[in-house]
């Protein structure tokens, strides 16, 4: 079974910029899409942004211009460099696959925009 563990979220100040981390444990990491999912106080959890094992991104429309996912494949890490935060942005994140049935999910990431 894959293990998530996410970090680099926090306070930080509208128009600002995070950049969060995923290590996966598990040799599948490299075949699989991952994306970055984030959950609000009260709403769903939504994918923001995936990426293919070979490096191709989608977004959503609300983080288009201003969150960009990445991966290392030899670390089982995947990115997600955050700029131009907004308050809206404000949620817990979390990585897992994208597109398909889901891993366990890692404890998330707090990210906190506010002035």
């Amino acid at each position: 079974q894959v293990q998530l563990v996410e970090s680099g979220g926090g306070l930080v100040q509208p128009g600002g910029s995070l950049r969060l981390s995923c290590a996966a444990s598990g040799r599948i990491f490299s075949i699989n899409a991952m994306g970055w999912y984030r959950q609000a106080p009260g709403k769903q959890r939504e994918l923001v942004a995936g990426i293919t094992s070979s490096g191709n991104t989608r977004y959503v429309d609300s983080v288009k211009g201003r969150f960009t996912i990445s991966r290392d494949n030899a670390k089982n890490t995947v990115y997600l460099q955050m700029n131009s935060l907004k308050p809206e942005d404000t949620a817990v994140y979390y990585c897992n696959r994208a597109w398909q049935s889901v891993f366990d999910w890692g404890q998330g990431t707090q990210v906190t925009v506010s002035s």
